[in-house]
């Protein structure tokens, strides 16, 4: 069921809303001010209009029982904020330019996460085109744009969205999304977009207005869930649905990222991610491109990527934390909260072969036993990361790895992760070693709500990253801190480290063993003593062996390397990356001793 205004050209636009338990309800059409237009409702609980006169940029309510004007809250735009009045929008007025689009194959992907706001100055869409050309020269050949759902005030991360099929006006609205996405197609980039179909935020959601959206059945860490699986669920279900059809369809987006799915409660037959999988397969074969579905889950639970055939919800891949973890706990030696699951070699050896290092194995953090067996799932089915919005974000002070540990490090987390046979996940300005921050900010324009948020974000920090003072996510100098300084860019260390993150997506691409995302043709040992990583993978011919130390002073170890001639093709301590001078040799002897500088790798091709 098609929902909101959908504008068919000529004045004529058909009005569709979900509110089964409205004795009446008419669309009030206040710009330009018009009588109410009476719908008529169906035996789903659906009421509809359509309506002569009505132009895109027309400004609309719909009146409950005659009396409430409210939001629609499947509104394509809210040009005035959460809390006023829904607009028309002619989504073809828009003049595609990418036709011949095919889209980035998910195993290609190397992805960069982005938050509008504060990645430019300008903080639009418009703003991020004029960066396409050098994120491409980079090697990123997809994007992910933190959520755009329209939320209130001019500055949020985007998870306190009310409205998921309106774009945020503020970043530039439907028309500036969508020149972004034409404009990254015709350099060859993947838009992909986030998405949050586990909760409304606070502020601006007038959805229980209308119906049951929500049930208590279950909590959320946002309150009630979603209602997936209880009464009336079929219409929340087709709600979310229709959403994640909308932006593929009507704004060429070519991958969703959906937000937490472990806070998406769903104990029927056929779970709704299940039921999404099929209708975007359905409209993959009927567009004739590979649309994609990443999830985000912190269950290691392969049924989140399993074909539907073998019970699983039918996920295209998912985001992995337990790769983040055990890098970063290994770099910092930080332990607290969920990182005292972490530090160990063998751990992140074990990330690299299996993805998930909890495969119902107890977690000391959790209490209990955690995860399954994801041996046997293809490399592509995982998005790992050295840094991402919600590991700096989260941190009290939200700061970077590049303002944890030494530039060594910073290179030595970026072979770590380019060289994984898995889907890597730049944070924006990682890959030069921005240090501003990316703190946590909200604008509400509710003192109670404002005041909620202080609080809750104090209790959260009280059992995790207690160091340094408490920001205020409300300032807008919380905001201004978190925007990149991209200049940085070109100066010294910053450029130095763009051009080793650019040479190592170089070789990922054209070296046959990192091109083939292989779990199977890949070993991974460690010497744990001495934080010494060794990383073997294959492709047919084609062979690389990587030694990595994670040791803070420079450790020499006997080891025996796979049989064969190796060559070193790259290494991160070399003067040409600023480094002290290499000690590893070009050409690997057998049962040799290797000396290997602190926070360093070296790359050997055979």
């Amino acid at each position: 069921m098609k929902i909101g205004a959908n504008y068919q050209g000529e004045g004529r636009c058909e009005f569709t809303v979900w509110a089964p338990f409205r004795r009446e309800v008419a669309v009030r059409v206040v710009s330009p001010d018009k009588r109410p237009i009476p719908m008529q409702r169906d035996e789903g609980g659906y009421w509809k209009a359509t309506a002569e006169g009505i132009d895109p940029g027309t400004l609309y309510f719909y009146k409950l029982d005659g009396e409430a004007n409210r939001p629609d809250p499947a509104s394509h735009s809210q040009p005035n904020g959460p809390h006023e009045a829904s607009e028309v929008v002619d989504h073809s007025q828009m003049k595609w330019t990418d036709a011949g689009w095919s889209g980035v194959p998910l195993e290609e992907m190397i992805i960069y996460e982005l938050h509008t706001g504060t990645f430019t100055p300008e903080g639009t869409f418009e703003a991020i085109i004029s960066r396409l050309a050098e994120l491409r020269d980079l090697g990123v050949n997809a994007i992910e744009i933190m959520p755009i759902a329209q939320f209130p005030g001019d500055r949020n991360w985007g998870y306190d969205g009310t409205y998921p099929y309106a774009v945020q006006n503020s970043y530039g609205g439907p028309q500036g999304l969508k020149q972004l996405v034409d404009a990254a197609h015709q350099r060859g980039i993947s838009i992909i977009l986030d998405v949050v179909y586990n909760h409304f935020g606070p502020e601006g959601n007038y959805t229980g207005q209308y119906g049951p959206y929500m049930t208590e059945k279950y909590n959320t860490p946002w309150g009630w869930a979603m209602n997936f699986d209880d009464a009336h669920s079929p219409e929340v279900r087709n709600y979310f649905i229709e959403n994640a059809l909308y932006w593929f369809d009507r704004y060429h987006i070519d991958a969703l990222r959906l937000d937490a799915v472990h806070a998406m409660y769903d104990l029927g037959a056929k779970h709704f991610l299940q039921e999404l999988a099929d209708r975007v397969a359905a409209l993959s074969e009927s567009v004739g491109r590979k649309l994609y579905l990443i999830a985000e889950s912190d269950l290691n639970d392969v049924r989140v990527i399993h074909e539907k055939e073998f019970c699983g919800y039918g996920m295209d891949a998912q985001w992995i934390d337990d790769f983040h973890h055990c890098l970063h706990t290994l770099l910092t030696g930080e332990q607290l909260g969920y990182y005292q699951d972490y530090g160990q070699c063998q751990q992140l050896g074990k990330a690299y072969k299996e993805s998930f290092v909890y495969s119902w194995t107890y977690s000391p953090h959790r209490q209990r036993y955690h995860g399954s067996d994801a041996s046997d799932r293809p490399g592509q089915q995982f998005v790992i990361c050295a840094q991402n919005h919600d590991q700096v974000g989260n941190r009290m002070l939200g700061d970077r790895l590049a303002n944890l540990v030494s530039f060594e490090a910073l290179k030595l987390a970026a072979g770590a992760l380019l060289l994984s046979p898995n889907i890597p996940l730049l944070f924006m300005g990682e890959e030069y070693g921005e240090e501003s921050p990316f703190l946590y900010f909200v604008s509400h324009t509710d003192p109670d709500l404002c005041q909620a948020v202080r609080e809750g974000r104090k209790k959260e920090f009280a059992a995790f990253h207690l160091e340094g003072e408490y920001i205020d996510p409300e300032s807008r100098e919380t905001f201004e801190k978190s925007k990149l300084k991209w200049g940085k860019r070109e100066e010294g260390k910053h450029k130095t480290l763009r051009e080793f993150y650019q040479h190592l997506i170089q070789l990922r691409r054209t070296i046959p063993a990192l091109q083939k995302l292989d779990k199977q043709n890949l070993e991974a040992s460690a010497i744990e003593g001495e934080k010494i990583l060794f990383l073997h993978r294959w492709n047919g011919e084609s062979q690389i062996y990587c030694i990595m130390n994670f040791n803070a002073k420079e450790v020499t170890v006997k080891h025996q390397h796979p049989s064969g001639n190796w060559h070193k093709i790259l290494d991160s301590s070399d003067t040409k990356w600023m480094g002290s001078e290499p000690t590893l040799p070009d050409q690997l002897e057998p049962d040799g001793k290797l000396t290997v500088k602190r926070h360093s790798f070296a790359l050997y091709q055979q």
